[in-house]
């Protein structure tokens, strides 16, 4: 592969930018006798330490070589491309974040600062062990998963979850073997030559129209919006393919963890290796080596979550963002950033492609697709002979519902109508945990967390209450904490764990899971049981938001979502929008595979006029993004306008309230930018870690020039010591 332009060569000396905490910034030192390349990562002495830098440009040459303190060691890692080092100042710049804080996230791959050697790995050997026990099996397992990958016989029985005693007895049984390896191999090539599945007509074309922009080999954005369940997978795996046919490397960006054990199977199906993973459920060894391979440009193909998008690839020629719209895309801590928009950055400087595929696309994608932009293809129909769900609304008004019970008659009638059939129901609610409030009845007293102005959720299943913002954590009382009385403290509203519990009650002889992200220790855990459910082990699914993530569920035929209201409460200027998605992904669950049974989705509201809900049911998305668009126009909000948040925080409430006032009081600079500035005032959560919160929100016009106004705005201003203040860029959250 090859890479897009030679890094400068530096003789004498460099700017060296220093990878630390402290805002240290770009230092000069003297380069080696064989000088060094800019791109190249170094160890370089900080005062009495030896910390990572990056070479960025020539020395300024001011003063004496003979003062400069020399380079301690050049790293054995192929130097960034020029275009990846634009596209983090770019990255850095757009964001508002230092730039060693950018960096960081281009080298969050542990031992990177450790020389190439041979380590001893267990690889497959011979034939399954004549005794079989279940903590062997699940050591082969493991290696199935993963292709046969080499693992350190400690990270093996880790991932295993067994002991080494076990790893080694297989050693010794001939079935795995422990060899002396290179640290870092190449990835096996996927061969884009083997045939993928047979695509319908709609699929052909759109597969073809992206075949066509990667051999054109320039810069371009399509939205790929499709219906639940219409192939687009398969259309753009045919993008990668042409990609990979072209040399270059190819980045598919997925929203969930869980949801790459299915993916990577599909994969390795069509091209018969698996690709590289990059996420948080990978072992240290081989997230450092897919960073080396990825710079080398020996892997061709990456599944990643959004951190990813920062992997130095030598010569990135697509990258794909499934499930475009989802929050997920977003970070919301020390680098503000959404993965979507980086993506597009990236490729417009890697003259690459970019594929945005949702069947229910962020309204950006869907202005800049309307705009032109954006190419945009769609695909209209569900693949095969599976048809798209039935969707109806069950009018709570008019239900007859027992006290405490959140299940209606309508829709456990239709739970019962699946059972007998053998078929499965998914009951949705975005609540994670037993109940959102608990109140003592005596005193009135809702029990809150010590740290945060949030109130403590109670998690039955584990017998504790926990904060959803700082996580802690403590046990139930079967006193009031206030007041000290006994026996009167009531849950209040459902959560997932209360639905399963009235699952349990309603439907005794059936099968019930809960997948809720607090509920699995480990990216393992959840991908097996998700594996479980998608084999049919699971009568009744009771889930949160992450079952609306792209899961299949062959015998899935009925949704029931159990408060289709929740979302539609609050301020938030994108809460229709999320909710239209959310509801639209969690019901297209329901009836995706051909020959199966049609799928059902079952909405239960107190509102079925609301304009949302009219959505959902009717069909008519277009409308909906229509009315959403011109709503959010006539106010100037994004996409239409911009918007920043400033985020101030600090122990004591005077201290970031007197700092936050000061601020307001001298924003000339945003003003003379043509941008209004709103606030401050108290953030919805005031409190978190015990850290009360300010709130500061700009609002622009959106050819306004803001990341310049707000840097000239906050430069003459030194915060108090211990305030934290963060710049949020196109703000998804304003908790």
């Amino acid at each position: 592969m090859r890479p897009d332009s030679l890094p400068a060569f530096f003789p004498d000396r460099a700017r060296i930018a220093v990878l630390t905490v402290e805002p240290v910034g770009v230092l000069d030192y003297l380069a080696p006798e064989d000088g060094v390349r800019q791109g190249q990562l170094v160890l370089v002495p900080l005062g009495p330490r030896r910390v990572l830098g990056l070479v960025w440009g020539e020395g300024v040459g001011d003063f004496d070589l003979a003062k400069l303190r020399p380079v301690a060691r050049v790293l054995d890692a192929e130097p960034f491309q020029p275009g990846f080092l634009d596209f983090l100042t770019r990255a850095a710049d757009y964001t508002l974040t230092a730039l060693p804080l950018m960096l960081r996230m281009a080298t969050r791959a542990p031992d990177l600062d450790q020389p190439p050697a041979a380590r001893r790995v267990i690889v497959p050997a011979g034939d399954p062990p004549p005794r079989m026990t279940e903590a062997r099996q699940r050591v082969m397992q493991v290696m199935a998963d993963h292709g046969g990958a080499s693992f350190a016989p400690s990270e093996l029985a880790q991932l295993a979850g067994v002991g080494t005693a076990v790893v080694k007895g297989l050693v010794s049984a001939g079935t795995l073997a422990e060899i002396l390896a290179p640290r870092d191999l190449p990835y096996p090539r996927l061969d884009p030559s083997l045939p993928g599945k047979p695509l319908a007509a709609d699929q052909q074309a759109a597969a073809d129209d992206l075949r066509q922009a990667i051999r054109g080999g320039g810069y371009g954005t399509t939205l790929l919006r499709g219906v639940t369940g219409s192939g687009k997978t398969e259309v753009y795996l045919e993008a990668v393919a042409e990609c990979l046919r072209a040399g270059r490397q190819a980045l598919v960006l997925l929203p969930e963890i869980a949801l790459s054990a299915e993916f990577l199977s599909r994969v390795e199906a069509r091209f018969g290796e698996r690709p590289g993973e990059w996420h948080s459920g990978v072992t240290r060894a081989e997230r450092r080596r897919l960073w080396h391979m990825a710079g080398r440009g020996e892997v061709g193909m990456v599944v990643g979550a959004r951190s990813a998008l920062f992997l130095p690839f030598r010569d990135l020629g697509l990258i794909v963002v499934d499930e475009e719209h989802d929050s997920s895309y977003k970070q919301e801590d020390v680098v503000y950033y959404n993965a979507r928009d980086m993506a597009v950055l990236r490729a417009s400087i890697s003259k690459a492609q970019v594929v945005l595929a949702s069947a229910t696309p962020s309204l950006e994608s869907w202005v800049n697709a309307a705009s032109g932009k954006y190419r945009r293809l769609d695909l209209r129909s569900r693949y095969g002979q599976a048809e798209l769900p039935d969707m109806a609304a069950i009018d709570l008004r008019a239900e007859d519902m027992p006290l405490g019970r959140w299940i209606s008659p309508a829709l456990a009638s239709a739970v019962d109508a699946r059972l007998e059939k053998g078929q499965q129901s998914l009951l949705f609610l975005n609540r994670r945990g037993f109940a959102p409030v608990t109140v003592c009845r005596a005193c009135g007293e809702q029990i809150a967390c010590h740290q945060c102005d949030a109130r403590m959720v109670e998690h039955r299943f584990q017998n504790r209450l926990v904060c959803h913002q700082c996580g802690e954590t403590r046990p139930i009382p079967t006193a009031c904490p206030s007041c000290q009385v006994e026996g009167k403290l009531a849950a209040i509203g459902p959560g997932v764990e209360r639905i399963a519990e009235e699952v349990a009650a309603r439907f005794p002889n059936a099968k019930a899971t809960v997948l809720s992200s607090d509920l699995f220790h480990s990216a393992r855990a959840l991908k097996d049981t998700i594996a479980e459910i998608s084999d049919g082990d699971t009568d009744i699914i009771i889930g949160t938001q992450i079952v609306a993530k792209g899961h299949n569920f062959p015998r899935l035929s009925l949704v029931g979502v159990i408060d289709a209201d929740l979302g539609l409460q609050g301020a938030d200027l994108r809460a229709a929008e999320r909710s239209f998605q959310l509801m639209r992904q969690v019901a297209g669950r329901a009836g995706r595979h051909a020959g199966k049974a049609p799928g059902v989705a079952m909405l239960q509201t107190h509102q079925p006029d609301h304009p949302v809900i009219r959505a959902i049911l009717s069909g008519e998305d277009e409308a909906f993004w229509n009315a959403e668009a011109g709503a959010r126009q006539v106010t100037g909000m994004p996409p239409f306008g911009r918007l920043a948040g400033i985020i101030l925080s600090h122990p004591d409430l005077g201290v970031v309230s007197d700092f936050a006032r000061h601020l307001a009081a001298h924003a000339q600079p945003l003003r003379d930018a043509g941008a209004e500035l709103w606030g401050p005032a108290p953030a919805p959560i005031a409190r978190v870690r015990g850290r009360h919160r300010v709130r500061l929100l700009i609002h622009a016009p959106r050819q306004a020039a803001v990341q310049s106004a707000i840097a000239d705005w906050l430069a003459p201003h030194k915060p108090p010591t211990n305030l934290r203040l963060s710049v949020d860029i196109d703000p998804q959250s304003f908790l």
